[in-house]
């Protein structure tokens, strides 16, 4: 028994010294998922948004993943859709406010924005990454039994994720690949092969987000998920599941993944205890990274792994 403890040690400290720092992002702001969090600064206003996505930075995340102002559809539109139109000004003010004075990689999601609006977005006010879905998106946010869950419907077809490459690459943009299952590895190593997604891809793996999307928030997933990317990516992952959202993390890191942590994905430190600020999840998830061997990458050693450019170049 002591000789295997001894071994798995061993192992462990091996792969520990083999994998990057861990790159924590967080996602402070959230209209969709739990509604019925008291800490939300969503509601308080695009300041006490900023506030929050600078006490994140502060905590140790290196990836601002944010959302600017926007309007998700009242209904499913006649083409099938249910979607998000921005308020591309307000994106530009709050990414502006973010980045003043605070030394961060800016990414933009809501990759359930208008894909016409998106493009306008990304010229006007070019972030550093972006969110583009390399699967359909079908999401229900079923969180909160005593209200109706919002819906997202939208289909991404390679055309557009071709155009979404291309745009990127002339602007400087790294794409963060959302995939919510494996055809996102699919579509994205497609891209690779067409010399259009630069190596190495940064792809973000979704588990135990509800919808016809959905991948199990569990260890044997995240196994399966890494097993199957595209050979030299970089992966990151978010867990929409609050009673296993910390122990999939956790499995993430262990498997050399980076980690998503914020209000966006699940504002609870323990269950049923919501945490008071975003701040607190960070501080929690660079806890369990150091616990288990991983170091916090600062936004510029961040940067470096992903493969972004110096700030200010």
């Amino acid at each position: 028994m002591r000789v295997a403890s001894f071994s798995l040690v061993r192992n462990w400290a091996v792969l520990a010294a083999s994998v990057d720092k861990l790159i924590i992002t967080v996602t402070c702001d959230s209209d969709s998922a739990f509604p019925g969090n008291p800490h939300n600064p969503t509601p308080k206003g695009m300041k006490a948004v900023v506030e929050e996505y600078h006490r994140g930075i502060d905590a140790g995340a290196a990836i601002s993943h944010i959302h600017g102002p926007r309007r998700l559809d009242d209904a499913i539109q006649p083409d099938g859709t249910r979607l998000s139109t921005l308020d591309i000004p307000g994106w530009g003010e709050m990414a502006g406010m973010i980045s003043a004075d605070r030394d961060t990689i800016m990414q933009y999601g809501i990759a359930s924005g208008r894909f016409p609006q998106r493009k306008e977005l990304i010229r006007t006010y070019t972030p550093d990454m972006l969110s583009v879905a390399f699967v359909a998106h079908d999401e229900c946010f079923d969180y909160d039994p005593n209200r109706i869950p919002k819906e997202i419907y939208g289909t991404h077809t390679r055309a557009e994720l071709e155009e979404y490459c291309l745009l990127c690459a002339e602007l400087g943009v790294k794409i963060e690949v959302e995939a919510f299952h494996t055809g996102g590895f699919w579509n994205a190593q497609r891209m690779i092969d067409k010399g259009i997604l630069a190596a190495p891809a940064w792809i973000t793996c979704f588990f135990g987000w509800k919808g016809g999307a959905w991948t199990p928030p569990t260890a044997d997933a995240v196994v399966y998920m890494r097993s199957h990317l595209p050979k030299g990516s970089n992966w990151n992952a978010s867990v929409m599941d609050p009673e296993e959202h910390w122990r999939v993390l956790s499995a993430v890191i262990s498997q050399g993944g980076h980690v998503r942590v914020g209000m966006e994905d699940n504002p609870f430190l323990t269950s049923g205890e919501y945490a008071r600020t975003n701040a607190e999840l960070v501080e929690k998830i660079a806890r369990i990274g150091r616990d288990m061997g991983r170091e916090i990458a600062s936004p510029a050693e961040a940067r470096e792994i992903i493969g972004l450019p110096a700030r200010g170049q």
